[in-house]
């Protein structure tokens, strides 16, 4: 079963919010100003009805545009940037990835994707969590390579938070990922100690590895 938010329905409950909350910002500037909406209206290039129905929400396609010109007009100035909030949805080279690492595994091997992080509110997942030999495996499934760094912190605080015992990063073989592994493998070992052969060799001895593992498939 997942367990991810379903983004679409997620996105539109988000943007209706903030949508009432511009709203009532530019109408309480507004009124605070003393303007009409037709003045503010024939600042920002619009009519009053849409002021209203701005300051109201009502617009079906609000856009940027539409508020960062009300808002001018009653002296607010629009600022926005996207936060992290979760982890972005597979896709299905990512999930070709995590089935060929599950055809690695020794029979009977537990198996469970998507699997929230024990904490109330937290929209974090492992891609994947195997249970052997009595302990559990945290698994991230990487396609493509990029900042290292980046994801050498996500996976620190996903293993931290995740309530697992060993974490093991998958790879895709790709000649790409080899190249950037080559240039900053030593950047994630600290996390990831164990290289591809020791987290097989431990998975074919029907265990976890013993620490965390970094392997290419």
């Amino acid at each position: 079963m997942t367990t991810r938010i379903n983004p679409a329905a997620e996105g539109h409950r988000l943007a209706t919010r903030l949508a009432r909350q511009l709203g009532d910002d530019i109408r309480n500037a507004r009124v605070a100003n003393g303007l009409s909406q037709s003045a503010v209206g024939a600042a920002a290039g619009m009519s009053h009805t849409q002021i209203s129905r701005i300051e109201r929400a009502e617009v079906a396609s609000l856009t940027i545009d539409h508020v960062c010109s009300a808002g001018l007009a009653v002296g607010l100035k629009l600022a926005a940037r996207l936060y992290p909030d979760g982890d972005a949805v597979r896709d299905a080279g990512q999930l070709r990835l995590l089935e060929r690492f599950r055809a690695t595994l020794p029979p009977g091997t537990g198996w469970g994707t998507e699997v929230p992080l024990p904490i109330p509110g937290d929209r974090r997942a492992w891609d994947a969590v195997i249970r052997l030999d009595g302990r559990r495996a945290g698994c991230e499934a990487e396609t493509r390579l990029a900042d290292v760094q980046a994801l050498e912190r996500r996976l620190a605080l996903k293993a931290r938070d995740g309530d697992v015992d060993v974490l093991i990063l998958i790879v895709a073989d790709t000649t790409h990922n080899r190249v950037v592994l080559e240039q900053q493998r030593e950047a994630l070992r600290g996390l990831l100690p164990l290289d591809g052969r020791d987290v097989r060799r431990a998975l074919r001895e029907g265990r976890l590895p013993h620490a965390g593992g970094l392997i290419v498939v």
